[in-house]
């Protein structure tokens, strides 16, 4: 059937738009869907429904004994501590109230252990590291951290001004920790470091002269000194190593889904000024003290 050009012109036309059409609903290629982050949509991060371990509960772990000032009293659920305070500030900013947060304790090598976890999220002063992310993820830093050395005063160690006066002494720290990595990547003391499971046994070792000193992170430094073992002193903290701040993030299993919305929640409290209010409140006390360098 002969068409005139301009009827011509009107079935191309009409055509094409139906291809375009036809095209616009066809299903999303595998590869291009894989490309859309998990978490990233509304409906991903719906508040209070998140895929969570416990459907309509928030489970979060933190190591046992809970140490200040990041807990208080050693009960991560009275909601008093730095730490503390920040699960329940990221529980309310993903929909969950302060009775549907269950507290678990884990030790704190086990939480960014390779396997699958039984939590949601892990708080733990546990800082965030590429070696770490092989075995789990985490959200963004809810806590720029330095590390620090504590000794007995009096002591020679008390009475070092720089890295290279580290050396020569018998350090400690807790085993899988930043601290101990300090000691053994930047100090590179050469005695070997002493190692302890727990924070306490550190202490211990440092009040009987097992060490002559210890490093830890810096408002816990403040608060031994401070309250536990009042006859040492913070002898100065590190700078960071790298070019960035050593941050504390909460530690999730490795490609959990809900990763990205615990990270939007930081990310809020963070911009909000809720982060620096709960720091101000709980770690005001830990001052600066002298770089060693």
């Amino acid at each position: 059937m002969y068409l005139a050009p301009r009827a011509l012109y009107g079935a191309v036309a009409a055509a094409l738009a139906l291809l375009v059409t036809a095209v616009g609903c066809a299903p999303q290629p595998e590869d291009e869907a894989a490309t859309t982050p998990s978490g990233s949509s509304g409906a991903a991060c719906a508040k209070g429904g998140l895929d969570t371990k416990k459907p309509g509960r928030l489970t979060v772990a933190t190591d046992e004994p809970a140490y200040e000032p990041w807990f208080k009293d050693d009960e991560p659920a009275n909601g008093k501590g730095f730490e503390s305070a920040v699960a329940y500030a990221v529980a309310r900013q993903l929909g969950y109230d302060r009775n549907s947060v269950v507290w678990q304790r884990v030790p704190f090598n086990k939480a960014f252990a390779p396997g699958v976890k039984t939590f949601d999220f892990d708080i733990n002063q546990v800082s965030v590291s590429t070696e770490r992310t092989k075995a789990v993820d985490f959200s963004s830093g809810y806590y720029d951290v330095r590390q620090a050395v504590i000794a007995l005063k009096g002591s020679k160690a008390a009475r070092t001004t720089g890295i290279a006066g580290l050396r020569g002494l018998k350090l400690g720290a807790q085993v899988g920790s930043t601290s101990l990595d300090y000691i053994t990547d930047l100090v590179r003391p050469t005695q070997e470091p002493a190692v302890y499971a727990k924070n306490d046994q550190a202490k211990s070792a440092l009040k009987n002269g097992q060490v002559d000193a210890v490093v830890t992170d810096l408002p816990t430094a403040f608060y031994i000194t401070a309250a536990e073992i009042t006859n040492a002193e913070t002898v100065g903290q590190f700078e960071n190593q790298g070019g960035t701040p050593e941050q504390f993030g909460l530690v999730l299993d490795k490609g959990s889904a809900l990763t990205p919305c615990v990270t939007q929640a930081v990310d809020a409290l963070r911009e909000n000024g809720t982060l620096a209010g709960i720091e101000k409140q709980w770690l005001s006390d830990a001052v600066d003290a002298p770089v060693l360098k």
